[in-house]
């Protein structure tokens, strides 16, 4: 079951100028490597008259695809500094363009490697962050006498609940994070003296905004 992590909101672009250059950052979730590309050829055919569209992601549960490219810019000062980025926010499944229309003026290998860092940290900004955490999809199944107090408690609970169906019983389906199951299942136990039937029904992602 894969760890909860951070990643950006599923797009968002900004647009910065430095000494007279133009950078256009671009960011987007992706899940593959394949789709990182896409979306970076992507941005490259909508600026092909660009000086430069530089790009950086990190893709995996571990970070295990890691890619940077400077296009044509001096190496190490545009695509790194943008990966370094991602690595230091912790996010994962990532891509990110800068695209830079040059202004006339040079800035240098140190001023490109702060442009390209400042340019891909408003861009993250701009689009925005959020923590996937990893939870599980309890059914709790009760006896329609427990319902209003059982609902009533989940209601108010840090537990999110999804929905609530009626038949011969009520099934009540809670999000519960897979490191408090122990507790919600304690909790839930003690609620109903004993007669919930609980069940692991899935397991999914909610995102949270940092």
């Amino acid at each position: 079951m894969r760890a909860d992590y951070y990643t950006v909101k599923n797009y968002g672009e900004n647009e910065l100028v430095i000494q007279k250059s133009k950078f256009l950052t671009y960011v987007k979730r992706v899940e593959t490597e394949q789709e990182a590309l896409e979306f970076i050829q992507d941005i490259k055919k909508r600026h092909h008259t660009a000086s430069h569209n530089c790009s950086a992601y990190m893709i995996g549960e571990h970070d295990n695809i890691q890619k940077a490219n400077d296009d044509g810019e001096p190496s190490g000062t545009a695509g790194v500094p943008m990966l370094e980025v991602l690595k230091k926010q912790g996010l994962k499944d990532t891509v990110v363009v800068v695209t830079r229309y040059f202004g006339g003026i040079k800035l240098g290998g140190g001023g490109l490697i702060r442009a390209y860092g400042r340019a891909t940290t408003e861009g993250i900004s701009s689009t925005g962050v959020v923590l996937r955490k990893q939870h599980l999809l309890m059914k709790v199944s009760i006896d329609y006498t427990w319902l209003g107090k059982v609902e009533n408690e989940a209601r108010q609970s840090p537990y999110p609940l999804k929905e609530i169906t009626y038949a011969d019983g009520v099934d009540l389906f809670m999000y519960v994070p897979v490191a408090e199951l122990d507790e919600f299942t304690k909790w839930m136990t003690e609620l109903t003296n004993g007669q919930a039937e609980l069940l692991s029904y899935s397991s999914e992602f909610l995102e949270f905004d940092i």
